[in-house]
């Protein structure tokens, strides 16, 4: 399975969309500031998390939640 998800900012309350196959894995690198866009906002809770079957899905559900329309589906059902 491959994973979107959306993680919240502990520190200031922002939001981060990312896509992985090991969620728990990506989790703890994002909260031990081995992600580089992230390292700085760090600690994270999960926020959502969407499972597909293929890679790509999952790749263009975040590409999706990143556009303008994707932020506002965001805000109004998943956070």
């Amino acid at each position: 399975m491959f994973y979107c998800y959306i993680l919240q900012s502990l520190k200031d309350g922002s939001y981060y969309i990312g896509s992985t196959e090991n969620l728990k894995q990506r989790l703890v690198q994002h909260n031990q500031h081995s992600a580089r866009y992230s390292s700085t906002k760090a600690p994270f809770r999960l926020a959502w998390y969407g499972a597909f079957k293929t890679k790509s899905l999952a790749l263009d559900f975040e590409r999706y939640l990143k556009s303008s329309s994707g932020f506002a589906f965001r805000n109004k059902h998943l956070v």
